[in-house]
């Protein structure tokens, strides 16, 4: 079983920075990736940032140059450090963890945290 558990969300304002961690219950090189998705209210959840198990890392268009995802495998930790947060960035984020296999075809799993709220105000 896995657990993840998100912390750092709050309100804050344009302009200024908030750092999110997730903390899971067994090593995170146990997955294939780890990442952070948000959810704004009426739209679809998306992706923000995700990091590989080699270390290598994706970003959204929207988030370039302003958000940094990072790792601590000591500490079972990814985090993501927002600097220069603007409105738009207004959302729930939710921790992900996924964990592939190839047999007989591609098949995953999402692993999720609660979530937690981030306001931007302008």
């Amino acid at each position: 079983q896995v657990q993840l558990v998100e912390s750092g969300g709050g309100l804050v304002q344009a302009g200024g920075s908030l750092r999110l961690s997730c903390v899971a219950s067994r090593s995170i090189f146990s997955f294939n990736a780890m990442g952070w998705y948000r959810q704004a209210p009426g739209k679809q959840r998306e992706l923000v940032a995700a990091i590989g198990s080699g270390g290598s890392t994706n970003y959204a268009d929207s988030v370039k140059g302003r958000f940094t995802i990072s790792r601590d495998s000591a500490k079972n930790t990814v985090s993501l450090q927002m600097n220069n947060l603007k409105p738009e960035d207004t959302a729930v984020y939710y921790c992900n963890a996924r964990v592939q296999t190839f047999v007989a075809g591609m098949t995953s799993r999402d692993y999720w945290g609660k979530g937690t709220l981030v306001t931007v105000s302008s």
